[in-house]
């Protein structure tokens, strides 16, 4: 039986201008980066190209390929893959234009539940997201309307009780994750932060408002986020971005712009990380402290790590702890204060991760497993996955299984979406060893947490 030509992949490797045996080479490649045995070859590629069915894993694999040679995302439904099913179609990011335009859009997202996830993928367009970027960055700060007539008169102690109460939040998201708290804390901006804005206030104050809020909004983004909601997170962060510019806040916009990293990252959507956070650095140069300058280019490090690109990871890590090592120079906002050696330690570890240096890996996963403040659980149980994972690529079968453990003991952590996906991720590496009786254990340790936590929320 004929099939027709999947013209779809054919016009996309064209526009990519590589050839059969190119794109063979950096699917083997990226393949062997991630431990997974492939066997594609030019041959392969010209089953496909003339209408061969293709496994999915294997078509997640080529998008990803040919996403990272042409720096934005694709799809497998964009190489003509799984016809019955839809491509997802690009989100568009919506960037307010004026002050209330983003109040009333940060309002409407304040009505939204997170505990509906949406699909575990983001697609946005390459042109909304580098225009956001743009605006961002050559913008000029609206200005606050000081003295305003207005029903109710704002001051310090009003910003304080913001600042205080999202503080508690970030330690309740710290601790439990999974966005614990999140339909309290958008019911508290949208009904308590939200109307103050509109308030009267002097110059100071208003200033250290449109601050606490941003700071409220995007802990609402990363509550989102761990949930598994990234629509939602993505539009909080774009908004908070928006926010940033009435005060010309530029460190705390550029953070934001490495959260956005952050989630294309974890997405794989490489190009679109690495653009983000090289936006922060350059966005936040000048008007960053030392911290905020390091947190951003270990940002750049893990995307630049995750793409494969060993080079140019080692160069941001680099520059990182450089930065770091000025940290203490510079008086850094409260919102930052958790960005320290152990922080560092973290990012780092992830980098030597993705690029499979194992020895060092271990070294840099073990010094963040252990100096992380115990009251960052959700930080430490990442640490522990990192450390587990670099244990296994090292051979380290019986002591990688060991740290996994100790990360899923007690289960709080499972409550985060994104710690779920580095206990699964190590369930496939592992899996290869699933006869050995540690692994079965393991196995059963991560059902027997997650059966708890299904009971304690009944």
């Amino acid at each position: 039986m004929s099939r027709e030509p999947n013209a779809q992949l054919i016009a996309v490797m064209s526009e990519a201008k590589i050839s059969n045996k190119g794109l063979a080479k950096r699917m083997t490649d990226e393949a062997d980066r991630r431990d997974v045995e492939l066997g594609t070859t030019h041959v392969s590629v010209q089953r496909w190209r003339n209408g061969s069915s293709i496994r999915p894993q294997t078509a997640a694999l080529m998008a990803d390929v040919l996403s990272a040679k042409l720096g934005r995302r694709v799809t497998p439904g964009d190489l003509g893959f799984f016809g019955d099913t839809k491509a997802t179609p690009p989100q568009p990011i919506g960037y307010p234009s004026t002050v209330p335009d983003v109040l009333s859009m940060l309002d409407g997202l304040a009505e939204e539940r997170a505990d509906a996830p949406a699909e575990d993928q983001l697609i946005v367009a390459e042109g909304d997201l580098s225009s956001a970027v743009l605006s961002w960055m050559i913008a000029r700060p609206d200005g606050i309307q000081a003295d305003r007539p207005a029903h109710q008169r704002v001051g310090m102690r009003d910003v304080r009780a913001i600042r205080d109460a999202a503080g508690m939040f970030m330690q309740l998201d710290f601790k439990y994750g999974g966005g614990h708290g999140h339909k309290a804390l958008r019911h508290y901006f949208r009904h308590e932060v939200l109307p103050l804005l509109d308030a009267s206030y002097s110059q100071k104050v208003g200033t250290a408002l449109f601050g606490a809020a941003a700071e409220v909004s995007q802990l609402l983004a990363w509550t989102a986020y761990d949930t598994g909601n990234h629509r939602l997170a993505h539009r909080y962060l774009t908004s908070t971005l928006r926010l940033t510019q009435v005060t010309g806040n530029r460190m705390f916009g550029a953070r934001i712009l490495t959260n956005l990293s952050h989630q294309a990252n974890y997405l794989g959507n490489h190009a679109q990380a690495i653009q983000l956070a090289r936006a922060s650095l350059e966005g936040g140069r000048g008007k960053a402290t030392p911290r905020a300058m390091a947190l951003f280019a270990a940002h750049e490090a893990r995307a630049l790590a995750n793409a494969g690109d060993a080079r140019a990871a080692g160069r941001a890590m680099n520059e990182a702890e450089r930065y770091f090592e000025r940290a203490e120079t510079a008086e850094d906002p409260a919102w930052l204060s958790y960005m320290d050696a152990a922080e560092l330690q973290g990012e780092i570890c992830h980098c030597l991760r993705d690029l499979k240096q194992r020895s060092e890996a271990v070294v840099h996963a073990q010094r963040a497993v252990d100096s992380t403040d115990p009251k960052y659980a959700r930080t430490l149980g990442f640490c522990r996955m990192v450390l587990a994972q670099s244990q296994l690529l090292n051979g380290e079968l019986e002591a990688a299984v060991t740290t996994a453990s100790l990360a899923v003991d007690g289960g709080d952590s499972l409550q985060s979406a994104r710690f779920r996906r580095y206990v699964t991720d190590f369930q496939k590496e592992v899996s290869v060893h699933a006869a050995d009786p540690a692994v079965t254990a393991f196995n059963e340790t991560v059902l027997d947490a997650l059966t708890r936590l299904d009971e304690e929320d009944e």
